[in-house]
């Protein structure tokens, strides 16, 4: 088996659409809230609808690790929580330390991954994913090029009706 992932990558915002501009600010406009004490870094994550609203989350940090939540998670669980018939088109994610943005990209983690995954074949639509760092931004068209052996419904037993 040989798996082939295209990752997009930018050197900087202007080469993105209007669209993902204003998605992948709010991203990072989102990071200022974050609630990050302990880590000291700030995570934003900007969710676009198919309606195209914006929606918005932040990491949060709990004393009692692991107790608290990414903002892809955060953003995303809000979205198909208040808009539940809606797919999602896209999510953009950027964080920060005191320093600044950071020079690279940062990725969903794979508990993100599976969520993100979840709602890419909940609506049977392709989720892409922009990923902000100040030295590039880097894309996927869905998430199954970031989780290509991804696991899902097919590995549970069928329900008995």
């Amino acid at each position: 088996m040989k798996i082939n992932i295209t990752i997009h990558e930018y050197n900087n915002i202007s080469q993105l659409t209007a669209e993902e501009q204003i998605l992948i600010r709010a991203a990072l406009d989102a990071a200022d809230h974050s609630y990050s004490p302990y880590s000291g870094f700030s995570v934003g994550a900007a969710v676009l609808l198919e309606n195209k609203k914006i929606i918005t989350g932040t990491n949060q940090e709990n004393a009692a690790y692991p107790d608290g939540l990414c903002a892809e998670r955060v953003a995303l669980f809000y979205a198909n929580s208040s808009f539940p018939d809606v797919p999602v088109s896209c999510l953009a994610v950027a964080a920060k330390t005191v320093s600044g943005i950071t020079d690279e990209p940062v990725t969903p983690c794979g508990s993100c991954r599976q969520a993100l995954i979840e709602t890419e074949n909940r609506f049977s639509k392709p989720l892409r994913i922009i990923m902000m760092g100040k030295n590039k931004i880097q894309s996927v068209d869905s998430i199954s090029d970031l989780l290509p052996l991804s696991f899902d419904s097919s590995y549970l037993p069928k329900k008995n009706l």
